[in-house]
């Protein structure tokens, strides 16, 4: 795992746990979870600096919704956070 895909890795973990006590009441469950993830990455995170440029956060959104859809079908071994960010970090090189 290279360094930025590592870095986007721990910046969606930290997104994660952020999102699970801002949603604590209601044990992290949010319908909308993308939404919320990509505003915090985009708005208040490190993600444009790692990646070299600030996503659309509606791309973002969508990729994430795609990632999860594709994680769950496919199930791999790889822990979420890894998975998406190879993906997420290929995505915007070539973006």
């Amino acid at each position: 795992m290279n360094e930025t895909v590592a870095q986007v890795r721990d910046l969606l973990h930290e997104a994660g746990e952020t999102h699970h006590v801002v949603y604590r009441i209601v044990d992290g469950v949010d319908d909308d979870w993308a939404s919320w993830y990509s505003a915090w990455l985009v708005d208040h995170s490190e993600l444009p600096e790692i990646l070299g440029a600030s996503p659309v956060r509606s791309q973002l959104t969508w990729l994430l919704v795609q990632l999860d859809k594709d994680y769950n079908s496919q199930s791999p071994e790889q822990h979420w956070e890894a998975w998406y960010a190879e993906r997420l970090v290929a995505h915007f090189a070539t973006s």
